[in-house]
């Protein structure tokens, strides 16, 4: 082994398990945090105002959740096999292969869902337009809309538990060469890549426009409030966009080039936009708790 690749796995064992341990405690905290946000009660005077910062507080609740799963199971079996080198063999093909990406890539994409559902929703409530800010769901609708995406992404996901089997170098390969293409252009690229980055990078910045427009006034808490989450989410959104970016080069190269990684710098590569991957939901916790005075006054009580 030369030393390149023992860089990348060392890089791998050493901030994944930092990812691993400093995401799950964040996530934890984002949980509860989220979880109280969400739970308002509706009062005839308050509720237009309150069911905003719940609707984007429950797509966050859940958001949170699918992080953890991701961090817990997928991201400390990418630190067995990546760092520690841990050979797949045909009694631990389910657990490191078929249920590892399903559980990967449904919880992931639930993940960027509820983020890019927040975002679009503090952009309608920060509209000037009141036909824009009446477009934003009730917190019953909310709900089924998270419903939705879980049924959707967890048949989606599916066929990975059918089509990734072990390969002769004992990895995890995809058998199917047809769902495999499917794979790489659809999952990888387009829903785990483009899309997100194309959505959050337009709705983030008219959602920053937005905020410039809004004046702060220390009378109108609520003001305040729906400012400090909508930056919360810009911050994150930024956090997404730019981590997604090298992920999505490296499938493209995938695709376009070549799927080998026996080369050290390729992998490396690999390793470098692997924990990429994993620095968004192993780090939200800190975006929020530097970018919302309100959101560590909550953390602080929890505390």
């Amino acid at each position: 082994m030369d030393e390149i690749q023992r860089i990348s796995h060392n890089l791998m064992i050493i901030i994944g398990i930092l990812l691993c341990i400093f995401g799950s405690i964040g996530n934890l905290l984002n949980i509860c945090v989220f979880f109280q946000w969400s739970r308002t009660k509706n009062h005839p005077k308050t509720k237009s105002n309150r069911h905003k910062n719940s609707n984007s507080s429950l797509y966050l609740f859940v958001s949170s959740i699918s992080n953890l799963i991701v961090i817990v199971y997928p991201l400390l079996t990418r630190i067995i096999l990546d760092g520690f080198q841990y050979s797949v063999t045909k009694k631990t093909v389910f657990i490191f292969c078929k249920f590892r990406y399903y559980i990967l890539h449904t919880f992931d994409l639930i993940s960027l869902t509820c983020i890019c559902m927040a975002t679009f929703d503090r952009y309608l409530i920060t509209s000037r337009k009141v036909r824009l800010r009446h477009l934003s769901t009730g917190k019953k609708r909310t709900k089924q809309i998270i419903l939705f995406v879980i049924i959707l992404f967890g048949i989606h996901s599916i066929p990975n538990g059918v089509f990734f089997d072990l390969s002769n170098e004992s990895r995890c390969l995809i058998i199917s060469k047809n769902y495999l293409y499917y794979h790489l252009w659809m999952f990888q690229i387009i829903l785990h890549s483009i899309i997100p980055i194309i959505f959050l990078t337009i709705f983030g910045i008219l959602t920053f426009k937005q905020l410039r427009k809004l004046q702060h006034t220390k009378r109108n808490g609520r003001l305040s409030s729906d400012k400090q989450l909508s930056r919360m989410l810009l911050l994150m959104s930024i956090a997404i966009v730019l981590s997604s970016i090298p992920y999505c080069i490296e499938h493209i190269y995938y695709v376009m080039i070549s799927n080998d990684q026996s080369s050290s710098f390729i992998y490396l590569f690999h390793v470098i936009t692997s924990i990429l991957f994993y620095t968004n939901p192993a780090t939200s916790f800190y975006i929020f708790y530097i970018s919302a005075p309100n959101f560590r006054k909550q953390v602080k009580k929890l505390l």
